[in-house]
């Protein structure tokens, strides 16, 4: 009975051995850098890295892009107020026919002629 008991106690030690080897194994695959979860682990802690950079560059390019934005903004305020003003202005001026009479149809128009080159060497 004691013989069975050792038999049985080491096949058990023995069967826990190999087991403890094959788990080393499959741990080992597991954390290799270039194929296991190591490997992507060390990926993705890069591509966070390049994110992060990327992501910073973005908020300063939005930063400045919001400063202009906001400089734009404020002159075509300005220049709307202006604008309103001036067409506001405008319905104060009279109407054309008002300022200028019509024309006579008798007035002469000035005529202006060129003299021949001739003429003007003398």
């Amino acid at each position: 009975m004691e013989l069975i008991a050792d038999i049985l106690l080491v096949s058990g030690a023995l069967g826990a051995g190999v087991y403890c080897f094959v788990l080393a194994r499959r741990l080992a695959r597991f954390n290799d850098l270039e194929n296991g979860v190591g490997g992507a682990v060390a990926v993705l802690s890069a591509q966070v890295d390049d994110l992060t950079k990327t992501l910073a560059a973005a908020r300063e390019t939005a930063s400045s892009s919001t400063a202009s934005l906001d400089g734009l903004t404020d002159r075509a305020e300005n220049v709307a107020k202006r604008l309103e003003l001036m067409v506001a202005s405008m319905h104060d001026l009279p109407d054309e026919s008002e300022v200028a009479p019509a024309a006579d149809e008798t007035e002469i128009a000035a005529v202006f002629m060129r003299r021949p080159v001739e003429e003007a060497m003398q």
